[in-house]
């Protein structure tokens, strides 16, 4: 679906629900070079429990028009524009974000502390840096930066093939779904991370949940406990035998995770 705000183009899904007008709002913010995509299971999940869904293409992004921003707080203010022309009547906000998209959230909340009234911040970090031949193999849109951010990204189970959805390949799905991004996408989301800091920001006060994988080789789980350790009003779980792109490689556990946190 797609909605037109300031004159661009913004694409996202609803999780195919049919909420009522002032339905508690949830937005899902994707991590770098992906898209909406990687929230399925979530966003139906939502929408079927009552919940007006956006699992956002960010700018420039899968069906989103750009360009691609560089720049967290920039993203954030984009969000900020997205929920005012969306959240209809909605009396709650809940945001949740993935990687990249966990910078956003932090941004958003630190920034307007008044719009959400939840986090849920999967493979968090923050600072988020990027290793240098990870950000030059991307500037260069070389395909070594898909290679490596997609497999550090994953699991030992997803690296030997093994996977909780039958028949499916999460190492090789995250793979295409990185091969879908235009030039310079994943040069300006990694610049995003690399450059992103908290030292201008109010302490957080938003309750949030921080989801950690203890294989996650992108953003490790001291780097989460460190997150929640800075917010004023935070819980954490860790997922075991588990990488950075939890949705796919644990879904059920994070979406239990979720649930319980979200709808209580």
């Amino acid at each position: 679906m797609k909605v037109e705000i300031h004159g661009k183009s913004v694409a996202y899904s609803s999780g195919s629900g049919h909420p009522e007008h002032n339905a508690p709002a949830i937005y899902f913010l994707h991590g770098a070079g992906m898209d909406h995509t990687v929230w399925v299971m979530q966003a139906r999940y939502f929408a079927r429990h009552g919940y007006r869904v956006m699992a956002l293409d960010l700018p420039g992004h899968g069906k989103s028009d750009g360009p691609a921003l560089d720049n967290v707080d920039a993203l954030a203010d984009w969000l900020y524009g997205v929920i005012g022309a969306t959240r209809s009547g909605a009396d709650s906000v809940t945001l949740v974000g993935h990687s990249m998209g966990t910078l956003v959230c932090l941004s958003l909340a630190a920034r307007y502390p008044d719009l959400a009234d939840k986090l849920v911040l999967l493979g968090t970090s923050a600072p988020m840096p990027v290793a240098d031949v990870l950000l030059n193999a991307a500037q260069d849109n070389d395909h070594a930066a898909i290679d490596m951010a997609n497999t550090w990204s994953h699991g030992q189970r997803s690296l030997l093939g093994a996977s909780d959805n039958p028949g499916t390949s999460n190492l090789h799905m995250g793979e295409r779904l990185l091969e879908r991004m235009g030039d310079d996408v994943y040069f300006k989301d990694f610049s995003a991370c690399n450059g992103f800091s908290t030292e201008h920001y109010d302490a957080i006060h938003t309750p949030t949940l921080i989801i950690t994988g203890d294989q996650d080789k992108m953003t490790p789980p001291r780097a989460g406990t460190a997150v929640a350790d800075m917010l004023m009003n935070s819980r954490l779980m860790h997922l075991q035998g588990c990488g950075h792109l939890m949705m796919s490689e644990q879904p059920n556990q994070v979406l239990d995770a979720m649930s319980a946190f979200v709808l209580t």
